[in-house]
């Protein structure tokens, strides 16, 4: 990548100096040093995207800068480098693509631009609507896993998340959140750490995609973790984007099939990258009938509760404590409907168990219209992806 800020010869001596064997040149723009017809001694493409299709590069190397290229845009040409599976270089940085490890089964991952997407619902969503014609096992990694991966095969109940809880685990980790709402088996993992590109530093969903396949499903469900990249080759990807223009977020819009968001902006630049995109939104359900009684809701972000009855209140603090202590003191209502997010367990079932108030646990529905048929779709292209790789293995 070079533009025409830097004066033409300064360019082709940076070429000839640098450790790389350059085969081929993109403009990145930029008129201020040129004077029309300069010579690089290289080709000079129209694009990073042509430029890779027909060079096939083992590396991107960088030499433009501001203001041709600031922040944002180096940051989508890295996005496409590592989504064709290049490294990008700069002067002082390095991207690289993320590894991902073959996995033999029809697999599809869910994956998120950060926290508190909905990545989590739509993984529910996609595990219970592909379970009415196949077996499926959903496998989430998360910042408060197990040790060791373990496998949840029947929904836990409220007493046994309580246990966990005064055992000193975390009660409310996504894959019990998936066993408890979605009724699929599930194995829980762990990571910690997240590069810019979703890769982690430790992980054990390696692990557990071994104990998924032993339990020979028809399909498995990757479920990521915030903005971390479950490190398996799935044969489909599904993208929870609240924003597909900071960072590396267009790479993930890129190496996914399928974009969902609440945000139409967010919708329009996924079209623009390519991608099929579906708005939705989330509803609360409880798992149980209210039966008119006074409820408490408690969520961890936002989600509609309109169509629910006798809502005496309503709290988006599951991931605040100290917050959702405060608002617990001295509430006064029949039920608490509890989203299995952060805090629900250790500190508002704790507290109703503690004063005899009924909890029920809730599920955010993912609402888009026509987005089951494209779930559904790209099943079979997994199921497809899986099949060719193994006759090519």
């Amino acid at each position: 990548m070079i533009d025409g800020e830097h004066y033409p010869p300064v360019v082709r001596d940076a070429l000839a100096e640098l450790p790389f064997d350059f085969v081929a040149a993109v403009l990145a723009g930029g008129t201020e040093k040129i004077r029309g017809g300069e010579d690089y001694g290289l080709p000079l493409l129209a694009g990073l995207d042509e430029a890779i299709a027909a060079h096939r590069p083992e590396v991107v190397v960088d030499l433009s800068d501001e203001p041709v290229l600031g922040p944002k845009q180096r940051f989508a040409l890295a996005s496409r480098a590592l989504a064709a599976g290049v490294p990008y270089v700069g002067a002082d940085f390095r991207f690289d693509p993320p590894a991902f490890e073959p996995f033999a089964l029809p697999s599809v991952a869910v994956i998120g631009t950060g926290k508190r997407v909905g990545k989590t619902a739509v993984t529910g969503h996609l595990a219970q609507l592909l379970a009415s014609d196949r077996d499926v096992v959903v496998v989430a990694m998360g910042r408060g896993g197990p040790a060791e991966p373990e496998v949840i095969e029947a929904a836990p109940t409220l007493e046994g998340l309580l246990a966990l809880s005064r055992a000193g685990r975390h009660a409310a980790s996504d894959h019990l959140e998936t066993a408890a709402l979605a009724g699929v088996p599930t194995v829980g993992c762990r990571r910690c750490g997240g590069g810019l590109a979703g890769a982690t530093f430790t992980s054990t969903v390696s692990e557990g995609a071994r104990l998924a396949a032993a339990l020979e499903p028809d399909l498995v469900v990757f479920d990521g973790s915030g903005a971390a990249i479950p490190p398996v080759a799935v044969g489909a990807r599904v993208l929870v984007a609240h924003d597909l223009e900071s960072g590396l977020n267009p790479y993930r819009a890129l190496v996914s099939d399928l974009v969902l968001t609440m945000s139409s902006e967010v919708a329009a630049t996924a079209e623009a990258l390519g991608r099929r995109a579906f708005r939705f939104e989330l509803r609360l359900e409880p798992v149980e009938p209210l039966d008119g009684r006074r409820a408490a809701v408690f969520t961890a972000g936002p989600a509609r509760l309109d169509h629910l009855e006798n809502v005496v209140h309503a709290s988006q603090s599951l991931a605040d404590r100290a917050r959702l202590a405060r608002e617990l003191d001295g509430l006064d209502a029949d039920v608490y409907v509890v989203e299995l997010k952060a805090a629900a367990i250790d500190v508002v079932a704790e507290h109703a168990d503690a004063r005899g108030v009924e909890v029920v646990l809730a599920a955010n529905e993912v609402v888009a219209p026509g987005l089951d048929e494209a779930l559904f779709e790209l099943a079979e292209v997994a199921s497809g992806a899986a099949a060719r790789e193994n006759v090519a293995g």
